[in-house]
């Protein structure tokens, strides 16, 4: 973290100090328990609490300060150091903007490079951060977020953990509405901006897919014409982001409509669902091999968007090629495969859900079970407004056409999959529906056998990857009290 003194962090955020203007916080953490010694503590009023109510337990965790919306006193009735804001959250973006200003200017004064790059998209931004932090590492001290840190508290945390020392700063950007990336590239200043996708997920939110479109394309009219704007020319949206930047513009595509940008030639993908192919950059050099270790074709837009924006950032092809070869998935619930003891093994791909990303996960599912009995255990997808019966709807047939073996609906806000599909020609108890994940726990008990394959898609919020978790212990392992408190400690993880 860049140094910053309280008496500066009140002046960078218009806030009022009480106490030592000389402290300086060595990190910045939003939940109590992550506090160590010398943490700056941001209470901000959440959904389900308010972190104000937490101020006097960070600081017995070692907290030095706190970032704050009112005062705080501790049990003698004494004010605890503190910066107070109108807005915590919109304090720390400001403190963010500043903290990679001022990484620009020590890096520039010892002539060292220092490159942001932002990603955004519908759909595979966490892998694509992942595989690009990867390839990025190779070549210097790279930061990205963790897990899905991508709104207006995960990006600010993510620009606390680089200093100047930080050659690559990697930037995960995600929005539910207009605005909202314009806010967060004003944030941080990229320097390359990386589109993957414009779909339907969050579309209730955001008011229709063009306004995501909308939203998107501000990544790249952020970026500055000595910046680089990574856009996925397989979809149409994005490509129309061309006359939106006046940045240099690097494309990527599968399709083979091109051979002046990066581009994936000979795509396969093998008998263990790992996407091949050979991968084309515009430097004029021979096409290079990549075998990647990630389940399904839909990541070879991830791969082809990590590789073109580590050839902006000046990685070479070997060694891109050599990194996304070497990579298996990063982030939990994002097709996690896990082989049980007993021959049944689990896809839990339930981290989020979109009707894009689960079109592909259900395609998977059908290829790597050929010659086996195929589950898909879905939920639903949220957030998609006036579309969402039309699209659960899609779905239920989709699994009918795809022939997976069995379908388990999970929620009633997923039915339409399950009445779809029974219109589609399911029959028996080739399609399932139950009111909630325990009943899909039981059924799945008592009918999962060897060499069976199980999907589990929804949403965030419907939870199915805890049912996926579950599902892939040992049978009877939820039994012993090791695990029991395993499973508790991620629940218990999500849910902060």
């Amino acid at each position: 973290m860049i140094a910053l003194t309280a008496a500066e962090i009140a002046n960078i955020t218009h806030g009022r100090l009480t106490g030592d203007g000389d402290i300086v916080p060595s990190s910045v953490v939003t939940d109590s328990r992550e506090s160590t010694a010398g943490s700056l503590y941001v209470a901000k009023p959440g959904e389900h609490a308010d972190g104000h109510d937490f101020v006097d337990a960070a600081f017995e965790r070692g907290a030095v300060l706190v970032l704050a919306e009112r005062e705080v006193a501790d049990a003698n009735g004494r004010p605890y150091p503190a910066v107070v804001v109108e807005d915590a959250v919109l304090a720390m973006g400001a403190l963010a903007a500043e903290a990679v200003r001022r990484i620009r200017a020590l890096r520039a004064e010892r002539n060292a490079e220092f490159t942001v790059i932002g990603i955004t998209g519908s759909a595979g931004k966490t892998t694509t951060k992942d595989l690009l932090a990867g390839v990025l590492a190779t070549a210097g001290p790279t930061v990205a977020p963790q897990g899905s840190y991508n709104g207006e508290v995960g990006v600010p945390l993510t620009v606390f953990s680089a200093d100047a020392s930080t050659r690559f700063l990697v930037i995960e950007m995600g929005a539910t509405g207009l605005g909202h990336i314009k806010y967060l590239a004003d944030m941080v200043k990229p320097d390359i901006g990386v589109v993957l996708g414009v779909g339907t997920a969050h579309a209730g939110e955001f008011g229709g897919v063009e306004n995501i479109a909308k939203t998107k394309g501000e990544l790249v009219e952020a970026l500055g014409e000595r910046g680089t704007a990574i856009l996925n020319l397989d979809d149409s949206r994005v490509a129309a982001m061309k006359s939106r930047t006046t940045a240099r513009i690097l494309g990527f595509t599968a399709s083979g409509a091109t051979t002046e940008e990066v581009e994936a030639r000979n795509v396969v993908v093998n008998a263990q669902g790992h996407p091949d192919f050979d991968l084309v950059l515009p430097d004029g050099g021979p096409s290079v091999e990549v075998r990647s270790r990630l389940i399904g074709g839909h990541h070879v837009t991830n791969l082809l968007a990590a590789a073109a924006a580590a050839f902006a950032a000046g990685i070479s092809a070997p060694a891109i090629a050599a990194s996304l070869s070497s990579q298996s998935a990063a982030s939990r619930w994002r097709m996690e495969r896990t082989e049980r003891p007993d021959g049944v093994t689990i896809i839990n791909d339930a981290y989020n859900a979109n009707p894009e990303s689960m079109r592909a996960a259900l395609r998977t599912l059908a290829d790597l079970g050929q010659g086996r009995r195929t589950w898909a255990v879905l939920g639903a997808m949220l957030e998609l407004g006036e579309d969402s019966i039309r699209e659960h709807t899609a779905v239920g047939t989709q699994v009918v056409r795809l022939n997976i073996s069995r379908l388990v609906v999970v929620g009633r806000e997923a039915r339409a999959m399950y009445i779809s599909a029974i219109q589609e020609g399911s029959w028996g108890d080739e399609c399932v529906f139950t009111e909630n994940a325990e009943e899909a726990y039981e059924l799945l008990q008592r009918e999962l056998q060897p060499g069976d394959l199980v999907l589990f898609k929804s949403s965030n919020g419907v939870g199915l990857r805890h049912l996926g978790d579950r599902i892939a212990l040992p049978p009877r392992a939820e039994s012993t009290g090791e695990n029991a408190a395993e499973s508790a400690a991620i629940e218990g993880n999500e849910l902060q």
